[in-house]
């Protein structure tokens, strides 16, 4: 009998689910996709050229808060849970939903729906959403790039558009940003990576995707989503931590299945976080995945002008998903504007416009920073509107991107970036050498 199935999703490890488990599957019929997290992504339609034979109208997506009415709908058999960065609360509250409306309730296992590459490959995961695996993933290809060989990028998906043209997607110039009509948080991923001349793929069929990068590359580094686990088989995992979030690592789904596959394990922002953190979360690696190699680092904070903020109304821009999913109250931008001497942290939400009040509404620990938000192009409106109506001297980018350079904004503004750096012995440097010199000197 064939088992009808709903996979639950955020527009991107669905989609891989499906590609790799469920499409050509005889034992299944999958009937539609749920979405969460991401902004306005159901609605649309898995499409059939994506879908494959058996789905000649393509598959459904639709909002997660009609679980249960799909499940009876569609006397659905199974329910696969397909997201990330998620209490393991909150998983199993699906899990209720599913099996009390007569569904089965499963998640795939990590290294079951990992393809193999030919050529090397790193992964930069992490435990959150927000602990810093952007500027991990900079510093890896700066190591390797050192060591005389030329990485490639493979980004977790972000396909918020129009699904068949973001099949595949490579970026190697800025030209491209405009080309695959990139939102405001695909750009915040590509973006730095492509300034530094490292090309970078993603999109939605990650075995097409894969061949193509395995043709420019000596090395593949894999750039996670959330705290998602890697798509392919890594032969060495990088897993990052946020001791400013500690004990996160042992509770949310599936960062906690990285803690456990990680080779390498760095605490990231020990410069910035409360050492009792620290130790917490050093104490949670030891336990839990003992044969991991613990590096300590520092998420250096870099300004143009720290005296242009001393003493001024400063009102921070963090990156988005950190602040919403990933539920830190701040980020780089705030710690920043305290480090030099910003007189007065302005609170944007009494100036918060349309979208983006939305926003603070439904993620109410956010503080007094402004979200990134730019998914479509009603936010970025708004949080354009938002930042110039508020009564502050300067604004403070704390998002990868120049987000300047793509909003129109009537006040003075500044960068705040933020980069990776060794905070004591043993150095990733070091490690990566030692670990990848065989690997990268059988490939050349």
């Amino acid at each position: 009998m064939i088992e009808k199935v709903l996979i639950m999703g955020a527009a991107g490890r669905d989609f891989h689910n499906f590609n790799i488990y469920f499409r050509g599957n005889p034992r299944y019929r999958v009937v539609g996709f749920t979405a969460a997290q991401i902004p306005d992504i159901e609605g649309r339609c898995y499409p059939p050229q994506l879908a494959g034979d058996g789905y000649p109208q393509g598959i459904s997506i639709y909002a997660e808060e009609e679980l249960a009415d799909l499940i009876r709908k569609h006397s659905v058999d199974l329910v696969a849970f397909s997201y990330s960065d998620v209490t393991h609360t909150h998983v199993m509250h699906q899990g209720a939903i599913a099996m009390a409306n007569g569904a089965d309730f499963i998640l795939l296992g990590a290294t079951y729906t990992m393809l193999k590459p030919k050529k090397p490959l790193v992964a930069v995961c992490a435990v959150r959403t927000g602990c810093g695996k952007s500027q991990t993933t900079r510093e890896v290809c700066r190591i390797i790039k050192g060591m005389g060989k030329s990485p490639v990028v493979i980004r977790h998906p972000m396909p918020y558009g129009d699904l068949l043209a973001q099949e595949v997607q490579r970026f190697s110039e800025f030209a491209d940003f405009d080309r695959h009509q990139c939102t405001i948080e695909e750009r915040e991923e590509y973006e730095s990576l492509v300034e530094k001349g490292i090309t970078v793929y993603a999109g939605i069929d990650y075995e097409k995707i894969l061949k193509s990068a395995e043709k420019e590359a000596d090395l593949i580094v894999w750039d996670g989503g959330n705290n998602d686990t890697p798509f392919y088989t890594p032969d060495l995992h990088i897993v990052v931590f946020d001791p400013h979030r500690p004990g996160h690592e042992l509770l949310y789904y599936p960062g906690e299945t990285n803690m456990i596959m990680a080779d390498i394990a760095i605490i990231n922002k020990v410069d910035s976080a409360p050492p009792e953190g620290v130790s917490q979360v050093k104490a949670n690696i030891e336990a839990h995945a003992p044969k991991a190699r613990i590096v300590m680092a520092e998420s250096a904070i870099l300004v143009d002008d720290p005296e242009a903020i001393r003493g001024k109304r400063v009102m921070v821009v963090e990156d988005g998903p950190t602040l919403t999913h990933g539920e830190m109250a701040y980020g780089a931008g705030i710690i920043a504007a305290r480090k030099y001497g910003a007189a007065e942290i302005v609170d944007p939400r009494s100036c918060a416009a349309g979208a983006i009040r939305n926003i603070y509404e439904k993620y109410s620990h956010i503080g007094p920073v402004l979200p990134a938000m730019g998914y479509n192009t009603k936010q970025a409106k708004d949080l354009e509107a938002t930042i110039n109506a508020a009564a502050c001297d300067l604004v403070l980018f704390a998002t990868p991107i120049n987000l300047s350079a793509l909003l129109d904004i009537r006040i003075p503004s500044q960068r705040v970036r933020y980069e990776y750096k060794d905070h004591s012995e043993p150095l990733l440097s070091s490690i990566l050498q030692k670990r990848l010199g065989g690997l990268l000197g059988e490939t050349s």
